[in-house]
């Protein structure tokens, strides 16, 4: 079984006046200068799934300047035993479109077609940044296994605002507390259990694997760093509604799973994640994201498409190597960047080789030879 791209085109996006790729399944080193546009070349492939893609940048964001014609990203994604022509676009001052096999869909829809996760710069100080960054990490695994995640934590959020919101006001109504609090306990309870199968799905993943990157234990906290909390939809009904006296001080609600945390021990170590080195850091990042792939693998019947912005940054050239192996074992088409051609020179033909230059501030896209 696989999940691939085989053709990708870029209309105005970013950089890229326009960019086409013919792609066959095998990796994808992309390769250039800073600046040249490779980044905006996974970002494009990003759209694939549902959401704002891997910089989490609005639809207005993406458009190339300073025209600002509207943008379009277009593919070809052979998911399991179908094919599909996958558009998303988005014009002048509005949210983006869908359309799939030229069908208008929501980007839910994207989710059940494809699986795609990715790893860029940003999250390399994820252990010793805030819980946001982290939650937002998790949430974008539990996705790639449930494709409705995403709305629940809209559902959520949306929700959590407006409470909020009351409690500013200092609006004592009970009526109008219990009904967001009812919305927001049936999506937090969706939340609290995809986010736990995905951890599970990860664990048994990485204990299965016999891998040359570290394993992480991985713990799901609930608020101030607690490993219990209300988890079903009575228990955040519930918590919420007592919580409202010191959420009105706060101003804010203090519990439910908006409050949650990742915490990550390096396993062979017995080291907290935010104690460890950079390189180990980013050597645990990397591990998760296999182990993500590999349990994807068993429950979706392919792995995901990866994405690997300057994935070689903080990894020595033994681990570079065994990551392009271990791409390669597991079967994934990753779309990885860097420098010059040098960082991918492991893996040779088993990859396709894509150079990207900027030329008067446009993009060009040529494949080369390895």
């Amino acid at each position: 079984m696989s999940l691939c791209l085989t053709s990708l085109t870029l209309s105005h996006f970013r950089s890229h006046v326009r960019a086409s790729l013919e792609l066959d399944g095998r990796p994808v080193a992309i390769f250039g200068a800073n600046g040249a546009g490779k980044t905006n070349i996974l970002e494009a492939v990003s759209l694939m799934s549902p959401g704002r893609g891997l910089r989490g940048a609005a639809a207005e964001e993406m458009a190339r300047r300073p025209e600002a014609v509207g943008w379009k990203v277009s593919g070809v994604l052979r998911s399991l035993h179908q094919v599909h022509e996958v558009e998303t676009w988005a014009e002048p001052g509005q949210s983006r479109s869908v359309t799939i096999d030229d069908k208008p869909a929501p980007q839910v829809a994207l989710g059940r077609i494809a699986r795609v996760t990715w790893l860029v710069p940003v999250m390399d100080r994820l252990w010793v940044e805030g819980a946001d960054g982290r939650r937002k990490f998790l949430d974008r695994l539990s996705l790639s296994f449930e494709p409705g995640h995403g709305d629940a934590v809209l559902t959520y959020d949306k929700a959590m605002r407006e409470r909020n919101r009351l409690l500013k006001d200092g609006q004592r109504d009970a009526f109008w507390y219990r009904a967001l609090e009812a919305q927001m306990a049936e999506a937090g309870a969706v939340i609290q259990r995809n986010r736990e199968r995905t951890l599970e799905l990860i664990i048994d993943s990485q204990r299965e694997a016999e891998t040359a990157f570290p394993a992480a234990e991985l713990t799901l906290l609930f608020a101030e760093g607690a490993e219990a909390g209300p988890r079903t939809r009575e228990e955040l009904a519930d918590a919420l509604a007592d919580s409202r006296p010191r959420d009105m001080l706060a101003g804010r609600t203090l519990v439910g799973p908006h409050r949650a945390d990742l915490a990550a021990v390096y396993a062979e170590k017995g080291m907290p994640a935010k104690e460890c080195s950079t390189g180990e850091q980013k050597a645990l990042l990397v591990s998760l994201i296999l182990a993500n792939g590999r349990a994807l693998a068993r429950d979706f019947g392919a792995p995901p498409i990866l994405l690997l912005d300057e994935v070689s940054a903080h990894l020595d050239a033994g681990r570079r190597a065994a990551l392009y192996d271990e791409i390669v074992a597991l079967g994934a088409q990753a779309f990885m960047t860097g420098t010059g051609p040098e960082l991918f020179a492991e893996l040779g033909a088993r990859a396709q080789h894509i150079e990207v230059r900027d030329e008067a501030g446009v993009s060009h896209v040529e494949e080369v030879e390895p």
